[in-house]
């Protein structure tokens, strides 16, 4: 995605925010909710929050270092994401806050997969906890400009949004063509990403499809 300067501030603003928000939350929570199992597969609640560290700690050239080592770009990020989760929760919710700012944009993707990462990961970690929080919807809207553009990389299969059109009644605004997937922004979000859960707040014809295809 091609984004003018003061698009990318308002990006990096917006994950900023963001990170001192988890930071927040991440050290009110007692030893049992930090493992309860998030909706990311594998990790629990902490271990989301690690990985948000390791997004700015380890860096897009510390994930490709750690992919190589592990020969799985997926298994080299979860084995960063396990190693900083040994820490205690307040240090990693201390580590959100220093790197709060962190200007996030790895090469191809730029900085709205920085804002992707860390609004899906939010939800991965305060739906499974019941912690009310809705994202601001125009900001979501531009993740799901950067999930169906051609700079997605890495978040999920590209065929996945084949033949599907997806409809926010959020802010009014549609991607692609196909059989219709109606709901808000953030469940769309959810879906494109591969959240089961997100499935039961949308309709459309799609829903099975796309049910179908997560499978």
């Amino acid at each position: 995605m091609r984004m003018s300067s003061a698009d990318c501030d308002r990006v990096f603003e917006a994950v900023a925010a963001e990170r001192r928000e988890i930071a927040a939350l991440v050290e009110s929570l007692d030893a049992g909710q930090l493992a309860i199992p998030s909706l990311c597969a594998g990790w629990d609640v902490k271990t989301v929050a690690a990985h948000l560290v390791s997004d700015f700690a380890d860096g897009f050239w510390g994930f490709l270092a750690s992919g190589v080592r592990h020969r799985s770009g997926d298994r080299g990020i979860d084995a960063l994401a396990r190693r900083r989760a040994m820490a205690s929760a307040a240090d990693i919710a201390d580590a959100l806050r220093c790197g709060a700012d962190y200007r996030l944009s790895p090469p191809i993707t730029g900085p709205v997969a920085g804002l992707t990462d860390v609004l899906v990961h939010g939800c991965d970690m305060r739906i499974p906890l019941a912690v009310v929080h809705r994202p601001n919807p125009e900001l979501v809207a531009l993740v799901l400009d950067f999930l169906t553009g051609r700079t997605q990389l890495g978040f999920f299969p590209r065929g996945r949004l084949r033949g599907i059109a997806l409809f926010d009644e959020d802010t009014g605004r549609e991607w692609g063509t196909g059989d219709a997937l109606v709901g808000s922004a953030e469940a769309l979000m959810l879906a494109a990403c591969g959240r089961t859960v997100a499935l039961d707040h949308l309709a459309g014809p799609a829903v099975p499809v796309l049910r179908a295809r997560l499978r």
